[in-house]
């Protein structure tokens, strides 16, 4: 059964582990049953989680403009230099599935600030690096605060955003869309610069965040319910979840295969047009349009389509879209206006995909919603993990436009992973009971 169609909890503790009422909790969600309101009504709570999620997010993108910087000035070739995502996303991924267990015995507060602590160590660790092995190492560590921050966050955010989950799940992701748009953008400013300045930056403005944090998010007032250590497991046999798992799993080994191997053809491409001065800058500006794209489409877009078509109808479509995207940039992979045009075009379908799928997700069943979280993020993060490891290998031993051809196959494969688990997600596009939504999210808040 959805949880859009649960009747409303009679208790004060949530769906989600480790969340309580909202009744006089400061800072908590505040919207009662009906009362949608604003998107930005929101307690200080969701804004300081949700500053601290643009910051994280950054680090997805951050690397991407001195990529080629890097291999440069450390010796390391483009497949080596593409590890920084793969160490990154593959621990960020394999924690998320322990997360919930963390979170649900430390409290929701104390995990997010035991994983902004790692990243700000882990950033400034990475920046201090002599050589590439070492920031694919702290790169590593990076991701294991990243995997306790970010699932936590998604979940502290459904439960204190006021006007119900797609609220909540539309902050997230604008977010999440902010964070990948201005960590190029930072990344090329300060790369410019220095390779190194874009993990320094992040480590003093990821420390801004963790005090917002330990500031504005309340204390738990009830106690949280335990979460097994088998749960995120236990969570696959969930046939919805599992079905949307592994499409992310193949639609997230497209979207990092167009992140983290762009930046070389780009540049290869640029010098090929006779553009001498193509480096961490142009790069960050190119990626920062595919990010405020993708922030655009995740917050504007993906609600628009969802109410006219349907989830599961706009899952399919943009996907394909996305990959006939990647399959451009196979074709004219020589190709310098023809690759940037594509990259930032494709930040328009990453938004409402990222969307479409998290909201799914937390819908999708009567799991916890940070049980959910965890699961569904461990299996993507892994899929993108694979993509930037994969990327350089079969550039160098085929041709440079490999990478994107695999990427587009891998799109069409989530497409008939959700086709083929259609039955599965019927629950997706039901009419919810009235006002149900609303009345049993108004009794979830933040976890302290």
């Amino acid at each position: 059964m959805p949880r859009s169609s649960t009747p409303p909890a009679t208790s004060s503790t949530g769906n989600s582990a480790g969340t309580t009422s909202t009744a006089g909790a400061p800072g908590g969600g505040g919207a009662g049953p009906g009362e949608r309101g604003s998107i930005l009504r929101q307690p200080r709570a969701v804004w300081a989680v949700g500053f601290a999620c643009v910051i994280a997010f950054m680090g997805i993108g951050l690397v991407d403009p001195i990529l080629p910087a890097i291999s440069a000035q450390l010796g390391a070739t483009p497949a080596q230099t593409m590890l920084l995502f793969t160490s990154y996303l593959l621990v960020t991924g394999l924690a998320m599935f322990v997360t919930s267990w963390v979170s649900s015995r430390l409290g929701a507060k104390r995990t997010l600030l035991v994983g902004l602590v790692l990243i700000v160590v882990f950033a400034a660790l990475a920046g201090a690096s002599s050589s590439v092995d070492m920031v694919i190492g702290f790169r590593a560590g990076w991701g294991l605060g990243n995997a306790l921050f970010i699932s936590t966050a998604l979940a502290t955010i459904v439960g204190a955003a006021a006007g119900g989950v797609d609220h909540a799940i539309i902050l997230y992701e604008a977010a999440l869309g902010l964070g990948i748009a201005t960590g190029p953008l930072l990344g090329g400013l300060l790369g410019g610069i220095s390779w190194r300045g874009p993990f320094f930056g992040t480590a003093v403005l990821m420390a801004v965040g963790l005090l917002a944090i330990a500031l504005l998010l309340p204390r738990t007032r009830t106690a949280t319910p335990r979460v097994p250590l088998s749960a995120t497991v236990a969570a696959l046999r969930h046939p919805a979840l599992l079905t949307l798992g592994l499409a992310a799993l193949f639609y997230n080994y497209g979207f990092f295969s167009l992140l983290a191997y762009t930046p070389f053809p780009l540049e290869q491409a640029a010098r090929a047009a006779g553009s001498t001065g193509f480096g961490a800058h142009e790069l960050g500006l190119v990626f920062c349009g595919w990010g405020l794209c993708l922030a655009l489409t995740s917050v504007f877009a993906a609600p628009v389509l969802t109410r006219r078509f349907g989830r599961q109808r706009v899952l399919r479509a943009v996907l394909v879209l996305l990959a006939a995207d990647l399959g451009v940039m196979a074709w004219q992979v020589h190709a310098f206006v023809v690759l940037v045009v594509a990259t930032v075009v494709a930040g328009l379908f990453l938004g409402v995909l990222n969307t479409v799928l998290t909201e799914s997700v937390m819908e999708a069943t009567e799991l916890p919603r940070s049980v959910a979280s965890s699961t569904y993020s461990g299996i993507r993060f892994v899929g993108g993990a694979v993509a930037p490891a994969v990327a350089g290998v079969v550039a160098a031993r085929l041709d440079a436009a490999a990478p994107y051809a695999l990427g587009a196959v891998a799109v069409l494969v989530a497409v008939l992973v959700l086709v083929l688990g259609r039955r599965h997600l019927r629950v997706l596009d039901a009419e919810p009971v009235p006002g149900a939504r609303d009345e049993a999210d108004v009794l979830t808040a933040a976890d302290a």
